[in-house]
């Protein structure tokens, strides 16, 4: 009999990363313990965070920095600098500097090596297509990298490498995990607006809404696809939600929200159970108030 290697797999989703820290504080309560950490985007922030800290107090202090975001600390839109990113036809829309301070700000870690459960930032290489998982070096840079949305953020040039959001190659970092050897894989997902009434408006909105929703049908694939090599455990995502990728105001409720229905999904046998959950599919709700 084969030891059990559990990775914890952290995906995408803009906002509704505060889910995954709802979901994490009752993996935690439950006593469940992780070997690796995996991360995409902002899920590679979480993760980054989670596997340096990886406590009750850790995860507490990790609610309390997203409670503290506002829209304009990761999206400092402004017109001007808009107009000049296309007139310069510069490639992105947004300057990383309000991001690259945010994940200044999150990080307890200056190195991916550092961190006391063994973390791996997903990565997509720009040229290739390839995923790139980034182990050890600068977690500032890798974290960077991880969350650079095309064509909102600028693409982050590690050692000969440029590198964009790991959403692009893989969200949901599964394949990975199975080649480090993982046989048993907790994924916690974001999940998506499915009960959202209308798509976002504006151009980063929507880019966030189309690469979340993307994300999510890769998760659906690999969980089917891996079933085999591994036990694959996804917490439920919310459902229905009525929150955009790019909404910072329900922060708490969504925390609240995700830790309570964790720990029903965890006493229900979630932790025993395989597969896909229904929330996970794709799916609409009648009306905004209905479920």
């Amino acid at each position: 009999m084969h030891a059990v290697k559990t990775a914890l797999v952290l995906a995408g989703g803009g906002s509704l990363g505060a889910v995954q820290v709802g979901m994490l504080k009752a993996l935690v309560e439950a006593g469940v313990s992780f070997d690796l950490v995996i991360g995409a985007s902002v899920g590679a922030i979480n993760g980054a965070y989670f596997a340096a800290r990886p406590t009750a107090e850790g995860v507490e202090e990790l609610a309390d920095f997203w409670r503290s975001l506002r829209k304009g600390d990761v999206f400092p839109l402004s017109l001007l600098d808009t107009l000049r990113a296309l007139i310069n036809r510069r490639g992105f829309l947004l300057q990383a500097t309000a991001l690259e301070r945010l994940v200044k700000r999150a990080l307890p870690v200056a190195r991916i090596e550092d961190t006391v459960l063994p973390l791996h930032i997903v990565t997509t290489n720009l040229l290739t297509g390839a995923e790139e998982l980034l182990s050890s070096g600068s977690a500032q840079q890798a974290l960077l990298a991880s969350a650079a949305i095309p064509l909102v953020f600028p693409f982050v040039k590690i050692g000969d490498k440029l590198l964009v959001d790991g959403g692009v190659a893989s969200n949901t970092p599964i394949a990975s995990a199975v080649d480090l050897g993982a046989n048993r894989i907790v994924v916690v997902p974001t999940g998506f607006g499915c009960a959202c009434p209308q798509p976002p408006a504006g151009l980063v909105a929507l880019a966030l809404h189309t690469l979340n929703l993307m994300s999510m049908r890769q998760l659906v694939r690999d969980i089917e696809l891996y079933a085999h090599r591994a036990g694959i455990h996804v917490v439920a995502p919310l459902c229905p939600l009525g929150i955009s990728v790019f909404d910072f105001s329900q922060t708490d409720a969504l925390l609240q929200r995700a830790y309570e229905q964790t720990c029903v999904w965890i006493e229900e046998g979630g932790l025993v159970r395989t597969g896909v959950p229904d929330s996970l599919q794709a799916h609409t709700h009648p009306s905004a108030h209905g479920h």
